[in-house]
């Protein structure tokens, strides 16, 4: 009775929250064909609030309708789904974001800054894209009259962070004793892993912003600054959360701080740029160049974050036993590499940035290679039929056409060890996750593999595999 009156008590809400959208919408609509844009634009506002009330309440549905199936053989199925739509929206607004921000800041490097350019203009840049040409003009502080039709760009970067966070939360959040905690890492309850995760992605901010506010005049310090800030908490989180969670924590700390950029620095700037212009005064020089370093740090984030976002089906990065060294090393490649970029759009070459970032990327590679087998223990020849009965043992838990986990009720991946073929065919793939990066069993062993059983997996591999 208790979850009908929640249902009822949901719609009820939801349904008024968008009846009020439609409206705000009418109202809008009414007051641009009367000509008052003002009270139109004013009432604009109220809408935006509509929106995100609409996505909350979205949220919020999504949480009724688990209470319904809480318990039941649906429930395994519903976390699969949500997973799968939630990272969709996720990778569909990152795309549109890192999009806009790696052509944002081409544009800025490109820009004809000297040749037939009008006062009142920074640059301009011609371009032909998609068979038709196009002509950009970017001013130095704002035009005399604004246009009617503004674009802002920020709801990219809103609904990445909302659907990053909230794929943190299904993922790392409600399985947290599985995904988040290795208690050879360190041991702790699910409620404080959680807490030291949203207060890191806090207190990250905080100082991220202090020292763009006070660093920023010097750009070697602010640099060094920033640097030392990422390797601590690339190191801090390696010592509290898993491997695999470390590093997602890592892109959402690095998301964190482009998001609050956005929502905190870039768009309240623009918006005061905006006010002042529409009175005809001078923007403040200020929002610009605040706004401008703040675009310019994202750009740098990107290809960091990225990284991560793919990290996790490459566990001999994140399964190292120096996993914070790669994590930063990687870290330091991309972002050089996004410099290299960068330097090549403003027309100037750097002939050490690419070679060092490449040399960089290649020592990690190097350095998260698999060692030698130990061949004390392995004088006799390994047989296929010892193998397959380790993998049968520990393994088909999950990686089976029908897994008895608690948690996995369909093959993580698709991968399946039912058959000789498939485990034969995927040896590879066992070998990294087994012997390399030791995290697979999953959730910290829990079919209890030996050192001994691994060993006998790395000595047939290194063996020839023979069936």
């Amino acid at each position: 009775m208790i979850k009908i009156l929640i249902l009822l008590t949901w719609l009820t809400i939801f349904i008024i929250i968008v009846a009020g959208t439609y409206k705000i919408q009418n109202l809008i609509s009414d007051f641009k064909a009367k000509g008052k844009d003002e009270k139109a634009e004013d009432l604009q506002t109220s809408q935006n609030w509509f929106y995100a009330l609409i996505v909350i309440a979205s949220i919020c549905g999504i949480g009724v309708l688990y209470l319904f199936l809480k318990g039941t053989i649906y429930e395994s199925h519903f976390f699969e789904w949500l997973n799968l739509t939630v990272r969709l929206i996720h990778i569909t607004f990152g795309i549109a974001w890192i999009g806009a921000s790696f052509y944002f800041v081409f544009l800025e490097n490109a820009l004809n800054r000297t040749e037939n350019v009008r006062d009142e203009l920074a640059g301009n840049l011609w371009a032909v894209h998609g068979g038709g040409f196009y002509y950009v003009e970017k001013y130095k502080l704002a035009p005399k009259k604004i246009p009617k039709h503004l674009h802002w760009f920020k709801y990219e970067a809103y609904f990445t962070w909302l659907s990053g966070f909230c794929l943190l939360s299904i993922v790392y959040y409600f399985n947290a004793s599985s995904y988040l905690i290795d208690p050879e890492v360190l041991d702790i309850l699910p409620s404080t892993a959680i807490a030291i995760s949203v207060a890191s992605l806090i207190i990250g901010w905080i100082l991220y912003d202090q020292i763009c506010k006070r660093l920023s005049n010097n750009k070697v310090v602010f640099t060094m600054a920033i640097t030392v800030l990422v390797f601590l908490f690339a190191w801090f989180y390696a010592q509290v959360f898993s491997g695999r969670a470390a590093y997602i924590h890592f892109g959402a700390f690095l998301g964190t701080l482009m998001a609050a950029n956005v929502f905190f620095i870039i768009i309240p700037g623009q918006k005061r740029m905006v006010a002042a212009a529409k009175k005809g005064l001078l923007p403040d020089p200020a929002d610009g160049k605040a706004a401008g370093l703040r675009s310019y740090t994202n750009n740098y984030f990107t290809l960091p974050v990225l990284f991560v976002m793919i990290s996790n089906h490459f566990p001999s990065t994140f399964g190292n036993t120096y996993q914070w060294i790669v994590l930063i090393g990687i870290t330091l490649g991309t972002a050089g590499v996004k410099h290299y970029l960068n330097l090549r759009e403003k027309g100037q070459l750097s002939i050490w940035v690419m070679p060092i970032s490449v040399l960089l990327l290649f020592g990690m590679a190097f350095m998260t290679a698999p060692t030698p087998p130990k061949y004390e223990n392995c004088q006799e020849m390994v047989s296929f039929i010892d193998v397959q009965t380790i993998i049968n043992n520990r393994c088909t838990v999950c990686h089976s056409s029908n897994p008895t986990d608690a948690i996995w009720k369909v093959a993580p991946n698709g991968v399946k060890y039912d058959t000789a073929e498939q485990i034969y065919n995927l040896k590879d793939k066992i070998f990294q996750r087994v012997v390399v990066s030791k995290n697979m069993p999953f959730n910290n062993n829990q079919t209890g593999m030996t050192q001994e059983e691994r060993d006998m997996i790395n000595c047939w591999i290194n063996q020839g595999a023979p069936k």
